[in-house]
């Protein structure tokens, strides 16, 4: 009996939505032929991830028969515990796996055949391949899926302004005066042009934020999600048929998804941001895709998308095997 073929990629991750997103959104551009695997480490081993200590037989919890050969050509990861596995992945398919592992390691990038970290991590190597944001699937192609998945948001008047909103960020606390400044200009801002709001919230949203999202939006046309409670996430489909995003600023995945969409992005900054988020608002400004919430734009610009030119660099390094 004759076994199915191995996948040409594996997508290794911890299974958080972000790393999932941004690992499948790179193998979907290179491949059909996909095997996603979620890993989880033991602590010690997951304390220094992705440093090695002895004992790695012992390290993964679960199913390890998801880490056997035959080994793919590819493997892509996202993550602390999934660069742990990648760097492994190389030692063990005798460098026949050409590993590619997003996010900074915080550890020599030598130790994988491709590194993929925003820029404003400020991380350098021969290795290294630095995008202006994160990495996603939103293009044409998406967008015109999401618009047909929610066909009901493109009833709602225009413009249509798409309101993101993120929340804690590495356990930072939200502070709730500056979540009702941003909610307070965004509203102005509907304000201004009239038309309707898609607002959402997001995982990382405390729901002590969710009463000030569903008041500042009330008796204006659109819609509010704050939970599968309202129905279907409409994500993309708020994407696809806003006019116009305001996004808050601590989210690195959203504002980059947002300015994907080739439509003006917005948002409002009340107190000081980390120096790496800082660094990425900067560069977003400096490109013409982040404005103030007030700010006068045209109806679009650049969409920012560099997942497929990222795909075709891993491409050229898949040929030199």
């Amino acid at each position: 009996m004759n076994r199915p073929a191995a996948p040409f990629c594996w997508v290794i991750t911890d299974g958080r939505a972000g790393n999932r997103r941004q690992a499948l959104a790179l193998a979907e551009a290179i491949t059909p032929s996909i095997r996603e695997v979620s890993v989880e480490l033991r602590s010690p081993w997951s304390w220094f991830a992705p440093r090695l200590l002895p004992g790695t037989s012992m390290a993964l919890r679960g199913n390890t028969d998801a880490l056997l050969p035959p080994w793919p050509a590819l493997a892509i990861g996202c993550g602390r515990t999934a660069a742990w596995v990648t760097r492994l992945m190389r030692y063990w398919s005798g460098g026949r796996t050409l590993t590619v592992q997003i996010l900074d390691p915080r550890i020599d990038t030598s130790h994988w055949d491709l590194v993929v970290a925003p820029r404003h991590d400020g991380l350098q190597g021969d290795n290294v391949l630095a995008p202006l944001g994160s990495l996603h699937p939103v293009n044409d192609a998406w967008l015109d899926d999401a618009r047909g998945a929610f066909a009901s948001l493109g009833a709602l008047p225009s413009p249509r302004l798409g309101v993101l909103i993120g929340g804690e960020r590495h356990g930072k606390p939200v502070d709730p005066a500056v979540t009702a400044a941003f909610l307070e200009a965004a509203k102005a801002r509907h304000g201004r042009d009239g038309g309707s709001v898609m607002a959402i919230t997001s995982r990382r949203t405390p729901a002590s934020v969710m009463p000030m999202v569903r008041a500042a939006f009330a008796g204006i046309p659109g819609i509010v999600w704050t939970s599968e409670q309202d129905g279907p996430n409409p994500y993309p489909g708020i994407l696809g048929w806003a006019h116009r995003l305001a996004v808050t600023p601590d989210s690195v995945n959203m504002l980059s998804e947002a300015c994907a969409t080739g439509r003006p992005v917005h948002t409002r900054v009340d107190e000081p941001l980390p120096a790496k988020l800082a660094r990425f608002h900067k560069e977003l400004r400096a490109s013409g895709r982040l404005h103030d919430m007030d700010a006068v734009t045209a109806d679009s610009q650049e969409p920012l998308r560099e997942t497929a030119s990222i795909a075709a660099r891993i491409h050229q390094h898949l040929g030199h095997l």
